[in-house]
C-alpha cells in the first residue's frame, strides 16, 4: 500500500517529534517532511507532493495564516489541517485558517506530553484521515461569489413578492462536518432575515470554536446566529449552532420549543452528533421539518434522520459530491434512500427557502 505523505509544520522539535510519531503510527501515513516555520514549508511544499500538511499558527518568520495566504496568493492547492489551542484568540484564528483554505484542524494541547494522550491521538488520526481524503480546497473566485449572492437577492426578491404563503410551523436542522464551516459561509449569509422557521446547525467542533463560528457567521448574515445555550426559545430568522462538547435537542416545553443541551456518549466518534438533534425532532409537533446534510466524513446524520423519518414527515437536502469537501455524511444519507433533494452547495440556500418560505 502507497502510504499517504504528510507535511508536518511546527516550531516545536518536541511538537514535531510527537506528531511524527503519532502520523506514523497508522500505517496509511508516512511524515515525508518537517519544516519549523512557515518559509520552510511554503519552500517544501512549492518543489515537493504531499497528501497532506499538517500545520502550526504560531510561529517565528512566517505563521500559519501567513503561510495559507502564500498559498493562496500563488494558487498551489494543498490539503491542510491546522493545529490550534482552544484560546478565544486561537479559536478566531482558526476561523481565518478555515476561511483562507484550511481543510479542518485539531484542538493541540498545550504541552506535547498531553499529546501522547489516546483521545487525543484517535482524533488527530480520524482528523487527518478526514483531510487527506477530501477534495482539494477550490480557490474562490470572489466575482463569481458575489454574482451568486446577486442571484439569491434576487430570488429571494421575487418570493416576497409572491401572495403565496406556507401554511404551519416549520423548523430547518443542519448536519456538516469536514469542510464545514466554510460550507456554511455558503448557505447562512444566503438565508433572508425573515425565513419562517428556526435553524438548528449541528457542526463537529471541538469546545471552545462554536462561539467563534456563530460570531462569524452573524457578522455576515441578515440572520441572527448564535451559539445554542441550555434553555434558549427557538425563534424564526434564528439560527443555533450546537455548542462544542454537548449534544443538542429540541424539547418542548408548554407552547414552546427550547434548546436542550445533553451530556449523552458521544456517538459516531463526535460531540455534538447530528443524529441526536434529528432524533429529537421525533417528539416534536412542527408540520413542516427540513433536514440537511452538508459535507463531512462519516455518516452522521443519517441514523437520525432515517428513526425521524420512521415517525413524521420530514423533507431531506443532501450536498452533491461535486461541491462536498469530502462526499462522506451527504453520501451516506443518499445511499439509504433518505434524501428528497440532492442539490450543489451554492443552491442549498434556495431550497432551504422554498421549503419553509418567509415570514409577513
Amino acid at each position: 500500500m502507497n502510504k499517504k505523505k504528510i507535511l508536518v509544520v511546527d516550531d516545536s522539535a518536541l511538537m514535531r517529534r510527537v506528531l511524527c510519531d503519532i502520523i506514523n503510527s497508522d500505517e496509511a501515513f508516512e511524515v515525508a517532511d518537517r519544516a519549523c516555520n512557515g518559509l520552510e514549508a511554503f519552500d517544501l511544499i512549492s518543489r515537493n507532493s504531499y497528501d497532506a500538511v499538517v500545520l502550526d499558527v504560531n510561529m517565528p518568520k512566517m505563521n500559519g495564516l501567513q503561510l495559507l495566504a502564500e498559498l493562496r496568493k500563488f494558487k498551489i492547492q494543498v490539503r491542510i489541517m491546522m493545529a490550534s489551542t482552544d484560546t478565544m484568540e486561537g479559536a478566531q484564528t482558526t476561523m481565518d485558517a478555515l476561511e483562507l483554505g484550511a481543510l479542518d484542524f485539531i484542538h493541540k494541547p498545550d504541552s506535547a506530553n498531553s499529546c501522547r494522550d489516546g483521545a487525543f491521538q484517535s482524533n488527530f488520526l480520524r482528523t487527518l484521515h478526514g483531510v487527506v481524503n477530501s477534495r482539494l480546497p477550490v480557490i474562490i473566485d470572489r466575482a463569481k461569489e458575489r454574482e451568486k449572492r446577486e442571484e439569491n437577492k434576487k430570488f429571494i426578491g421575487i418570493l416576497q413578492r409572491s401572495p403565496a404563503k406556507i401554511a404551519g410551523t416549520k423548523i430547518v436542522a443542519i448536519a456538516s462536518s469536514t469542510g464545514g464551516p466554510r460550507a456554511l459561509q455558503s448557505v447562512v449569509p444566503r438565508l433572508p432575515g425573515n425565513i419562517d422557521a428556526p435553524v438548528l446547525i449541528t457542526q463537529h467542533m471541538p469546545k471552545g470554536f462554536t462561539a467563534s463560528l456563530a460570531e462569524r457567521l452573524n457578522s455576515t448574515s441578515e440572520v441572527k446566529v448564535v451559539e445554542a445555550a441550555e434553555g434558549l426559545k427557538l425563534e424564526k430568522g434564528t439560527v443555533y449552532i450546537a455548542k462544542g462538547g454537548a449534544h443538542m435537542n429540541v424539547v418542548k416545553s408548554g407552547a414552546e420549543y427550547k434548546i436542550h443541551l445533553s451530556d449523552e456518549p458521544i456517538r459516531e466518534g463526535v460531540k455534538p452528533c447530528a443524529n441526536y438533534m434529528f432524533e429529537s425532532l421525533r417528539e416534536c409537533n412542527y408540520d413542516k421539518m427540513v433536514c440537511v446534510v452538508l459535507t463531512g466524513m462519516g455518516m452522521d446524520g443519517t441514523e437520525g434522520i432515517k428513526n425521524l423519518k420512521d415517525v413524521k414527515k420530514a423533507f431531506v437536502i443532501s450536498q452533491d459530491e461535486e461541491s462536498s469537501t469530502i462526499y462522506g455524511m451527504p453520501k451516506a444519507v443518499a445511499k439509504a434512500g433518505l434524501s428528497d433533494q440532492v442539490v450543489p452547495l451554492d443552491r442549498v440556500a434556495s431550497e432551504i427557502v422554498l421549503q419553509v418560505g418567509l415570514s409577513s
